[in-house]
């Protein structure tokens, strides 16, 4: 039993015979386009007020600390997708690496990750797009609020999650085209946000610097704040990159294209960030927008520019469903992958005509719908942080774990230092891990308490079959 436990799956570039296929559409320029329209999204609109309630001025040093981390753990991922170029990211990479227990572990922690984030997102776009329903068609408010607001189903979200659902079923490569076009749009209103904010920096809006510390500590008044308790929150505002290493199967050329994708939308991301949380906190006082949900619009407003504040929520409410279709592919492709290898039932695992799982996408839509529509997230949602800190842990420990027990394995990218970016990448998501809530914690681990419930009563027997 306890070798059974950690069967390692082999090493397959190829689909066997039988085997369904997912089509080979997309290139780099759609891989980028996924990973900064999934990383480009929330997190920048919003949590950079959330991070200066807890740090400050020093939420730069936040951003920069999340990012460090996420970088390892992006040139992580650039290795591994390039050495296992097949559908399922982590779960994948673990299942060959270490051993098909931790990949059930982690598998459930990235479906907990994008259900999660699927459903906040589509909440959060009903938030920007239900006043407008409501003033041109006369929608009830009733209609367009789950019950913790008052209301009785969230149409707009569930609406929104089905049209995503719609064009991941036409197609991969159209999806991924739409796709591309919405995040120009997002990133020219965040440059458009720097500009007009630049003439008003004044740099004594950046004293104190840090008020709260670096490590994560108790305040007076019951919060968690600092540094670090800033990063693990602003963490959420990072991840999606790896929504590029569900696509290693249906890329072109993944040996070229699958790092480029990853390490590039990394890369701009951070530079995206770094700038506008430096003209935020320049352009006004930080205690004027921390833990407001709109901070950005909040802070043209206060800069006598509605114009740009009205432009700012117009794009987000243009572009925020390209962060829905990101997490929407990658939780598709993960139950995808685990229904083909015996893992969930093995019907979802069937693709259309047009290469796409038609099957396993109206599942994930189904799941994500009820979600959004009626169920209220509340703090649940930074449950999604836990488990991708977990996921991101896990690729890195496979790298340093391939390169010492298979050295000479052709790997088209190699990470630099790589015990040095592993490490970085391992210890500094334990790091956030630790500095997240508490009562969050202590959720994650009842979520996989019920994930082996699952494992051991379903997936267990049905994986060692269909190996």
């Amino acid at each position: 039993m306890t070798s059974s436990l950690f069967r390692r799956k082999p090493i397959v570039t190829e689909p066997r015979e039988g085997e369904h296929v997912l089509a080979r559409t997309l290139s780099w320029p759609h891989l980028m386009a996924l990973g900064v329209g999934a990383i480009v999204g929330t997190g920048i609109l919003t949590l950079i007020g959330v991070g200066a309630d807890k740090a400050g001025p020093a939420v730069i040093v936040s951003f920069a600390v999340a990012g460090l981390i996420c970088a390892c753990a992006a040139l992580a991922y650039a290795e591994m997708a390039t050495v296992i170029p097949a559908s399922g990211s982590a779960y994948t990479y673990s299942y060959v690496v270490i051993g098909e227990l931790v990949a059930w572990i982690i598998g459930w922690s990235l479906i907990l990750e994008y259900t999660l984030v699927v459903s906040a997102v589509a909440v959060g776009w009903s938030g920007y797009a239900a006043p407008l329903l409501g003033q041109w068609a006369g929608v009830p408010m009733a209609l367009m609020q789950g019950p913790e607001l008052g209301g009785i189903v969230n149409l707009p979200a569930i609406a929104i999650i089905g049209v995503v659902a719609g064009m991941l079923m036409l197609g991969t490569r159209e999806s991924a085209t739409v796709n591309a076009i919405l995040v120009l749009v997002k990133i020219a209103a965040l440059i458009v946000f720097v500009a007009v904010t630049f003439p008003y920096f004044d740099a004594t809006n950046f004293e104190p610097f840090s008020p709260y510390g670096f490590p994560k500590s108790l305040g007076p008044d019951g919060v968690e704040r600092g540094v670090m308790a800033a990063a693990a929150i602003i963490f959420f505002a990072f991840y999606g990159f790896d929504a590029i290493a569900t696509a290693a199967e249906e890329t072109r050329n993944p040996d070229r294209d699958l790092k480029i994708g990853i390490v590039g939308s990394m890369v701009a991301c951070v530079v995206i960030y770094m700038a506008v949380a430096a003209a935020a906190i320049g352009a006004i006082s930080y205690t004027r927008f921390a833990d407001s949900p709109e901070p950005l619009a909040l802070i043209l407003r206060e800069l006598g520019q509605p114009l740009a504040a009205q432009y700012l929520a117009a794009s987000a409410v243009i572009a925020l469903p390209t962060v829905i279709l990101a997490f929407f592919y990658g939780q598709s492709r993960i139950f995808f992958t685990m229904a083909r290898d015996g893992m969930l039932p093995a019907s979802l695992a069937k693709v259309s005509s047009r290469g796409t799982p038609v099957r396993i996408t109206l599942f994930t839509a189904a799941i994500v719908a009820v979600l959004a529509g009626i169920v209220p997230l509340g703090e649940l949602a930074a449950l999604a942080n836990a488990g991708t800190l977990a996921a991101f842990s896990a690729v890195a420990l496979c790298m340093l774990i391939l390169r010492r027990r298979a050295p000479d394995t052709p790997r088209p990218f190699r990470t630099p230092a790589p015990w040095l970016v592993g490490g970085v990448a391992i210890l500094g998501c334990a790091y956030l891990f630790f500095s997240l809530p508490t009562q969050t914690q202590l959720w994650f681990g009842i979520w996989n308490v019920a994930g082996l419930a699952v494992y051991f009563l379903y997936g267990r027997q049905r994986a060692i079959a269909a190996g």
